[in-house]
């Protein structure tokens, strides 16, 4: 019976190990692509609105926005993203990932 216990736990043991391993490649992925967006957004962004006004006036906003997952839209981010969107029209960017770029700058 004791020898039945333990087979079972070390089955257990090595099935819970490869599902955490497996869950913790999926997260590590998944943030680094986020990180690489980020950066692209943000090194398409610094050049052209890094001593904008407008934009830096936005940080605030851009916090309260990434923390709570985009539930909060101030007003400052609203014109910041604007902003950002006339003076690069090229630039492919979510307002996840440019709410981002603002906080890096």
């Amino acid at each position: 019976m004791t020898r039945l216990h333990l087979l079972g736990a070390a089955a257990l043991l090595s099935l819970s190990t490869a599902a955490s391993a497996s869950s913790f490649f999926v997260t590590t992925d998944m943030i680094v692509d986020a990180i690489d967006a980020t950066s692209d957004v943000t090194s398409g962004l610094t050049n052209s609105v890094r001593d904008d006004k407008i934009v830096l006036a936005a940080r605030d906003d851009a916090a309260s926005f990434v923390a709570s997952e985009g539930s909060i839209r101030g007003v400052r981010l609203e014109a910041a993203l604007d902003r950002i969107r006339v003076l690069r029209p090229q630039l492919q960017a979510t307002d996840t990932q440019l709410a981002q770029a603002i906080l890096s700058l």
